[in-house]
């Protein structure tokens, strides 16, 4: 184990010595950060931690000091930011193009949602990229992390290859740069990154381009797995369980309102009497990439009940696996076959843990565990199938949860996210791209493909009659009540979109429909 954790030492100075620090929107502009944020400037307290500086930051605070200290000045917070900021453009919202067809209109929207390579500007928040992407769209103007795994995938159905490996270099570059893939290259991310599927995106790419792709990848693959088992510094993802075994939780870095969402945290505080750790719950839902949603909620339905860390994320771990056993095949590729030989014992004990830790006999379903009081969650969520997507979970599973996600999550337009119906978007009567494509792929690896069939052809059959009625490919769906749109969370649902787009050219590429 000694070398194990030697190379491992190694590959965590390589990458540490690449880190950069940079700092975000509330730490650069300090009382003007936070007065224009809770004087709600903007209707989306994203838009002003998207701004970039007319002149050099430090002045404009300076400036804003002056003005706010003098009495004898008549002043206007409105108009002082819009004289010393740009705004960011305006998201390329209700697209239509000429296309009849929703593949047709996909093909056209790659070029709608792609950003060239960035250039660094002093006080933007932006984190730039070596290579071009795609953003999913609407307010989102950056790339994000697992979003982009779903979109690749119908990227590569668009035969847009060098888009997928340009996407996959960016990432790569986030890691070797900062330490790990952030929820967006935006500095207001770097505190937490997002569902780990950096090392899908490497095997999609792999497929592309053939293996040697992995061990090309290996150092980021490598700084991925540092940064989420605390090997690069100690971001306390890793819980130790009862018997010893090792299992991971999402874990922002910082306990303050998310600058993006400053106004919603500061409320939410409030409502739960401003608890101890609340705002790094909520940056932890974030970065679970749900958020939010009843599974991290104490008594399943407010968000002021939220306490993220407290939980062992059953899709996480899965997520987790996956990595090591990319690590397994790098290292093999590479020939190190005593590295590809403890990553393969990684990936063994936290398969058999995930089974033992998360797999509810009594509901016939993965759930999540409370490594604080030592129980399943028992919430019923579309992440109890990524096991089987990542082909984790025994045979004999597949029958009581082949029959739960008939009885409990299957709608007319596809699966619920949720049983819980919160108000929140993560949960019903919502469904989303990446679930649906987990879920189909559970279902074909586990023999059940008259079920995966019945889930595509109706997310598809929606996706495609939204489409038809008002021109756009939407951030999530309505699944239950599918003639109105989907609702809940922190702002109005957005069209373009990323992960819908791939998963629905993913999922009719899979059935042969309208291609």
């Amino acid at each position: 184990m000694r070398t194990f954790f030697v190379l491992a030492l190694t590959a965590t100075l390589q990458v540490g010595l690449a880190q950069k620090t940079v700092a975000p929107p509330d730490e650069i502009y300090g009382e003007l950060f936070r007065d224009v944020q809770l004087a709600r400037i903007f209707p989306d307290n994203k838009t002003f931690v998207d701004c970039t500086p007319k002149r050099d930051p430090a002045a404009i605070v300076a400036d804003y000091k002056k003005i706010r200290s003098n009495p004898a000045i008549r002043f206007s917070l409105e108009l002082f930011v819009k004289e010393n900021f740009h705004l960011p453009p305006t998201p390329a919202s209700n697209y239509k193009s000429s296309e009849a067809d929703v593949s047709e209109h996909i093909q056209d929207l790659w070029q709608v949602l792609k950003r060239g390579n960035d250039s660094m500007v002093k006080g933007s928040s932006l984190l730039p990229l070596p290579h071009p992407y795609i953003v999913p769209g609407g307010r989102f103007r950056e790339i994000y992390y697992w979003d982009s795994y779903f979109t690749m995938l119908g990227l590569r159905e668009s035969g847009e290859h060098q888009q997928v490996e340009n996407m996959v270099r960016n990432f790569a570059y986030l890691i070797n740069t900062y330490g790990h893939i952030p929820n967006g290259n935006r500095s207001y991310y770097l505190s937490r990154s997002q569902p780990p599927f950096f090392a899908l995106m490497v095997g999609l790419l792999a497929e592309i381009k053939g293996e040697d792709i992995f061990t090309e990848m290996l150092p980021a693959l490598q700084g991925e797995w540092n940064y989420w088992m605390d090997k690069t510094a100690p971001t306390k993802h890793v819980v130790r369980m009862n018997d010893g075994s090792i299992l991971n939780r999402y874990y922002d870095q910082l306990d303050r309102p998310r600058q993006e969402s400053y106004v919603q945290d500061v409320e939410t505080a409030k409502e739960a009497g401003n608890k101890a750790g609340i705002f790094r719950h909520l940056r932890s839902g974030a970065e679970s990439g749900w958020d939010f949603s009843s599974r991290w909620f104490a008594d399943g339905k407010n968000i002021s009940t939220i306490h993220t860390t407290h939980i062992v994320p059953v899709d996480l771990n899965c997520l987790l696996y996956a990595l090591e056993q990319a690590l397994v095949k790098a290292y093999t590729l590479k020939g190190n076959t005593a590295q590809a030989k403890l990553y393969e014992t990684a990936a063994a004990k936290r398969k058999a843990a995930i089974n033992k830790y998360c797999y509810s006999v009594a509901m016939g379903w993965y759930t999540d565990y409370n490594h604080q009081t030592g129980l399943h969650t028992r919430t019923w969520t579309l992440a109890g199938l990524v096991p089987f997507f990542l082909n984790i979970a025994p045979q004999n599973h597949i029958y009581p949860v082949a029959q739960n996600t008939r009885l409990k999550f299957l709608q007319p337009g596809g699966l619920i996210t949720t049983t819980e119906r919160t108000g929140q978007q993560w949960d019903a009567p919502n469904g989303w791209a990446p679930l649906q494509w987990m879920s189909v792929v559970g279902m074909e690896n586990y023999g059940q493909k008259e079920l995966a069939q019945t889930i595509a052809t109706r997310w598809i059959q929606l996706n495609t009659d939204v489409y038809n009625r008002t021109g756009k490919l939407m951030e999530k769906y309505n699944v239950m009540e599918t003639g109105l749109e989907a609702g809940g969370g922190e702002y109005p649902s957005q069209d373009g979109f990323g992960w819908t787009n791939g998963v629905l050219l993913g999922l009719k590429a899979k059935y042969k429909r309208g291609m």
